[in-house]
């Protein structure tokens, strides 16, 4: 009888063993290959081709969906590179869209795989854009199998059955990619592709040979006149704005109705604002689009948990809207 249990144990742990695929199980790459074949069928995906770039062994499949200039060197690990990107899980449990404000990467190449500020930046990802896609300007679509993504144990939080903060084991990943040619070129096409969208007129756009290049900015009530002008050193005071991503999100409601004026000091705040306001005097309402160097840069900004305001993602356009001059003080 004790046998006859043993072996029964026995056989079930080896079935149980038998049922999950591990980084070492030599099956693996055969795993990955009819997932991703399945999710093509399944989604009607055509022009993926398989990438042969080291002789066949990565498995990931593309499609170049817009060619960049391949006048220039192509894309090398020491190489600064910026992309944003989408993702999405094949089971489809994770998906990030939000190219607007943290789907983004600015580094080096060879750094993609050490992680960015959403999930996605594998080593997969990595050698894609380095073998694959090499050129600045590109855009593509990448099948990326599990075994270059998260492997066996997947990566985010919560239970498997969460959706959006966690990649399961052995899911293969779906991406967009956007490898920009220049991040200031994106964001001024960003800015004039909302402005267009919303049919927004009357702004003015501060161009090269000036320090808040790249701003668009609009008076909507001019000041007073009275009182001190805002210049680099000023202090001053704002009754109310809001601050906006360009997909409407609100990440900063600014004071709340009958609340007191905030206080700016001089240099306490991102770029952009001074030069959008440089000038005006107190009762001065004014729009502003930001571009991402004039903003938080590479950077970002972490959340603050004070005011509520959320996480801002590095090379991230701000708007921000009634953006009214209470008080201008100079020194």
């Amino acid at each position: 009888m004790k046998q006859t249990l043993f072996t029964l144990l026995f056989i079930t742990c080896i079935g149980l063993i038998s049922c999950r695929k591990t980084g070492n199980d030599p099956n693996i790459t055969q795993y990955d290959q009819t997932q991703i074949q399945n999710y093509i069928n399944a989604n009607g995906l055509t022009g993926m081709k398989r990438d042969t770039s080291h002789g066949d062994t990565s498995g990931i499949y593309y499609q170049i969906l817009s060619q960049g200039s391949t006048t220039g060197r192509p894309l090398d690990y020491p190489d600064s590179v910026a992309f944003v990107l989408t993702v999405k899980s094949f089971d489809g449990k994770y998906f990030n869209t939000d190219t607007i404000n943290l789907a983004h990467f600015n580094g080096l190449v060879g750094h993609i795989s050490f992680g960015g500020p959403v999930l996605g930046c594998t080593k997969g990802l990595q050698s894609a854009i380095h073998d694959i896609i090499k050129y600045r300007g590109t855009r593509a679509r990448l099948l990326i199998p599990s075994r270059v993504s998260y492997g066996v144990n997947g990566i985010g939080t919560g239970s498997s059955s969460n959706t959006g903060t966690r990649i399961l084991g052995n899911q293969c990943l779906d991406y967009y990619i956007n490898v920009v040619t220049s991040v200031d070129k994106y964001d001024d096409d960003l800015i004039n592709g909302y402005i267009k969208k919303n049919n927004l007129t009357g702004f003015t756009y501060i161009g090269p040979g000036n320090r808040g290049r790249g701003i668009y900015y609009k008076v909507t009530t001019p000041g007073s006149g009275k009182g001190d002008v805002l210049t680099d050193v000023s202090s001053f005071t704002v009754s109310a704005y809001s601050g906006k991503f360009l997909n409407d999100f609100v990440f900063d409601p600014g004071p709340a109705a009958g609340a007191a004026a905030v206080s700016f000091t001089a240099g306490a705040y991102v770029p952009g604002v001074l030069e959008s306001l440089r000038g005006q005097t107190a009762g001065a309402v004014v729009s502003m689009f930001i571009p991402s160097r004039l903003a938080y840069g590479r950077a970002g900004s972490g959340p603050d948990p004070n005011t509520g305001v959320v996480s801002i993602g590095g090379n991230t356009v701000l708007y921000f809207t009634g953006f009214t001059l209470a008080t201008v003080t100079n020194p």
